[in-house]
């Protein structure tokens, strides 16, 4: 069992940055690939970032490449995404999930925190 605690939210104007962190359970962390995911107001859940276990491997989504990093400290225990050049459309609620599998497909990750709420004004 993995619990995952996000943090980080908040509210901020065009162009700046906010860095989320994700903070799990657990003494096997390292076996899990980490991905963050967001979901607007009447939208479907979307893919952001996801990282292996080692860190040896990440992938971005199209919308957000060049602009957010997603990294992970297995010292503790913890993944981030940090998220420069904010647009108003990436407004959403974020959440991190854990996978035995590195995946972009939300439906294959077994655990979710609970989201922290990122809103950018225009």
């Amino acid at each position: 069992q993995v619990q995952l605690v996000e943090s980080g939210g908040g509210l901020v104007q065009a162009g700046g940055s906010l860095r989320l962190s994700c903070a799990a359970s657990g003494r096997t962390f390292r076996s899990y690939a980490m991905g963050w995911f967001r979901q607007a107001p009447g939208k479907t859940r979307e893919f952001v970032a996801a990282i292996s276990g080692s860190s040896s491997s990440t992938n971005h989504a199209n919308s957000v490449k060049g602009r957010f990093t997603i990294s992970r400290d297995n010292t503790k225990n913890t993944v981030y995404l940090q998220m420069n050049s904010l647009k108003p459309e990436d407004t959403a609620v974020y959440y991190c999930a854990a996978n035995r599998i590195f995946t972009v497909l939300p439906g294959t990750y077994d655990y979710w925190g609970q989201g922290t709420q990122v809103t950018v004004s225009s």
